[in-house]
């Protein structure tokens, strides 16, 4: 079941296809990170600003020196210690996208420890995007069953994993990284 939701998941995305799919945290709305028209579709679909930048994903920590240019030691650290899922956003952000970096030159990474997210990302051997599966200035749905029918109609695939789940979660911590190693919190 996962490495079938897994093949018809990166067929999409591969194709520039937008993809509904469930995360470490809440549900998301992805595509290759790689992909400009892609990146903008997912930004029509939630009607969201563009100079609103939107997360990554990667399957391990071992590949953020691919997308950012002075990875602080310190990051390896806060994601392997960190309770709850991190974001980091860091600046100098390369090899995506240039619709996801944002005025600053930053980008938000996290390290996805959901199974269907890393072995999608380890098969696409590219970062996937991540939004949460709202219209922009909506609530964020905690499960499945909270998604807008908009958002559901509007992608090209909704991935068959964890949809009858009713666990709530929540959006990942934020923490911007200097490259000196100095961090704050945008969000807890």
């Amino acid at each position: 079941m996962l490495k079938d939701e897994v093949n018809k998941a990166l067929e999409i995305v591969q194709a520039g296809g937008m993809i509904l799919y469930p995360t470490d945290t809440i549900w998301g709305i992805g595509c290759d990170a790689t992909n400009t028209d892609a990146v903008k579709k997912i930004y029509q679909l939630k009607q969201r600003e563009e100079s609103k930048s939107m997360i990554i994903l990667l399957d391990t920590d071992n590949k953020l020196q691919s997308y950012i240019t002075e990875v602080p030691d310190i990051a390896y650290d806060l994601i392997e210690f960190a309770e709850n899922p991190l974001t980091l956003v860091m600046p100098g952000a390369r090899n995506i996208s240039p619709a996801l970096i944002a005025a600053d030159g930053s980008v938000g990474i996290r390290v996805s420890s959901h199974p269907f997210c890393q072995q999608l990302i380890q098969r696409l051997r590219k970062p996937l995007v991540s939004t949460s599966a709202n219209i922009s200035g909506h609530a964020s749905p905690q499960y499945f069953s909270k998604i807008d029918q908009e958002i559901i109609n509007g992608v090209d695939y909704v991935v068959d994993i964890d949809q009858h789940s009713t666990e709530a979660k929540k959006p990942s911590t934020i923490m911007r990284l200097n490259p000196n190693g100095t961090f704050e919190f945008i969000r807890r």
